[in-house]
């Protein structure tokens, strides 16, 4: 989805960083074995989410949806030489695609996998965390939020993807739109939550950064 107009979004693609050529690999990679290639994040997003975990430099990050791992490759690349990186996603048959990657990129021994259901494997996670990127499954993005919430440290970051989700946060809302109402749900969550301050950026399908106060 693209807010802008398209001469404009391709100027401002074209005078940001450069994809890094392992990630154009992934791409093609995904889009040739891969069912739904669209969830990649995408070069220009990339670029933005590695741009934010540098500045962040977290020492360990929670990663909920790692489909098959572009992103998860630009979050670690701004990891503390000595942090850790949790991915979590239900899809155990893109495991090894995930890993081939990681393995390649370096950042390999930082990452760990989870193959599974997030709500459960979450609070088996015994550590906090500095950066959280939500981008899975949108009707539990409320429940995402608030089992992280307590294990977000304090100045710690969460970025949340597809908030607007194609534009449909400003259409009628369809009863039987179950993802739709989610990130209505969750984008109200996210401003009324004195824990945290929020800033929603018209960045490809929406991307939110919230900032634990």
């Amino acid at each position: 989805m693209h807010f802008l107009p398209k001469k404009l979004d391709e100027y401002i693609v074209e005078h940001s960083e450069t994809e890094p050529e392992l990630l154009q690999q992934l791409t093609r990679e995904t889009y040739q074995k891969v069912l739904q290639p669209i969830m990649l994040s995408g070069p220009y997003q990339g670029r933005v989410l590695s741009i934010i975990a540098k500045l962040v430099n977290p020492k360990t990050i929670l990663e909920l949806g790692t489909f098959t791992g572009y992103s998860t490759i630009c979050l670690a690349e701004g990891l503390h030489k000595e942090g850790t990186l949790h991915t979590i996603d239900v899809n155990e048959e893109l495991v090894d695609l995930q890993r081939k990657y990681f393995d390649k990129s370096g950042f390999g021994h930082q990452i760990i996998q989870h193959t599974g259901n997030a709500l459960d494997i979450i609070p088996q996670i015994n550590t906090s965390f500095d950066l959280v990127f939500i981008d899975a499954d949108k009707p539990n993005y409320c429940n995402y939020f608030n089992l992280i919430i307590d294990t977000l440290n304090p100045g710690g970051i969460i970025l949340s993807d597809n908030v607007l989700w194609h534009g449909k946060v400003v259409e009628q809302l369809n009863p039987k739109d179950s993802s739709t109402k989610a990130i209505l749900e969750f984008n109200s969550l996210l401003k009324n939550d004195g824990r945290i301050e929020t800033v929603v950026l018209p960045i490809r399908d929406g991307l939110t950064i919230s900032r634990k106060k």
